[in-house]
């Protein structure tokens, strides 16, 4: 791998979300912000959506790490589940024994009460929330109304592709969505955030500045129209390219190769930066 050749400490453009590389660009920062200033005003349903590679994990993993000691938190990283097995996963987090399964929603109340009268606020996330089913989703609704009188016995956040927002947009979900107070939504980076998030992360693990020309970077932002993921994959790929040619620094036929194997990005027509024009 490039590490030693480039002299990086750790993975700059991994695909899998580093929370050490983030960077507080507008978009990201905006919906942490919101989530936990829902969270603190105690509203029941918050929602995140963007676009695949948009960094809602990323967002959801800051949120994780930086909750504070009084949020017992309720992870769901599987959202396929049936109403019965939400309610076992729930259960199973709060740490509920339950050997009656017509009783677990009195059972998961009793033990969010004792939560609750010992200081504790508890936060359900549920990661790739679009694949929620129908049941699943009446599931939640249904847990958004257990409730003391004064607060909410637990809240509840997801985050979720577009898909998400089209299915709460259905007549018989009207409950649900009714009970969603706060909404974010991630949008694909801009210009100057891509040039900052791409220094930024070449920065973070050490190594020199000029590894991408600010050319190079502003191709980057065009060919992969400011997503993120996208971003990733066509920096490793000519960091890949560049590291196997014994170059110091990626060349324009690198990142021309790179742009040209990444699926979804937008592909140069001609290899010089002056040059290229845009499928």
């Amino acid at each position: 791998m490039y590490l030693e050749h480039f002299g990086f400490t750790q993975l700059p453009f991994h695909l899998t979300p580093n929370t050490e590389l983030f960077l507080g660009l507008a978009p990201h920062y905006e919906a942490i912000q919101m989530v936990n200033s829902a969270l603190s005003m105690g509203e029941g349903v918050i929602k995140v959506t963007g676009e695949v590679g948009t960094g809602k994990t990323m967002v959801c993993r800051m949120l994780v790490n930086h909750f504070s000691e009084h949020i017992q938190l309720v992870y769901l990283p599987n959202p396929a589940l049936s109403g019965s097995e939400l309610r076992q996963a729930v259960a199973s987090e709060l740490a509920v024994v339950n050997n009656d399964s017509t009783r677990i929603v009195d059972d998961i109340q009793l033990r969010l009460i004792e939560l609750t009268q010992s200081g504790k606020q508890v936060v359900v996330l549920v990661d790739e929330a679009q694949a929620l089913s129908d049941e699943a989703l009446e599931v939640l609704r249904l847990f958004g109304n257990l409730e003391t009188e004064h607060k909410k016995l637990l809240q509840i956040v997801l985050f979720g592709q577009p898909e998400l927002d089209q299915r709460l947009e259905q007549y018989h979900l009207r409950q649900f969505r009714q009970r969603i107070t706060f909404n974010a939504k991630l949008r694909s980076l801009t210009l100057d955030e891509t040039v900052a998030y791409i220094s930024n992360r070449i920065a973070k693990v050490g190594g020199a500045e000029d590894v991408l020309s600010l050319t190079q970077k502003k191709a980057v932002w065009r060919a992969s129209q400011g997503v993120p993921r996208l971003i990733n994959q066509i920096c490793h790929k000519s960091l890949v390219l560049a590291c196997s040619q014994g170059r110091a620094i990626v060349a324009n036929i690198d990142l021309y190769a790179a742009m040209h194997d990444t699926f979804d990005a937008c592909k140069p027509k001609y290899r010089i930066p002056r040059l290229w024009g845009w499928s």
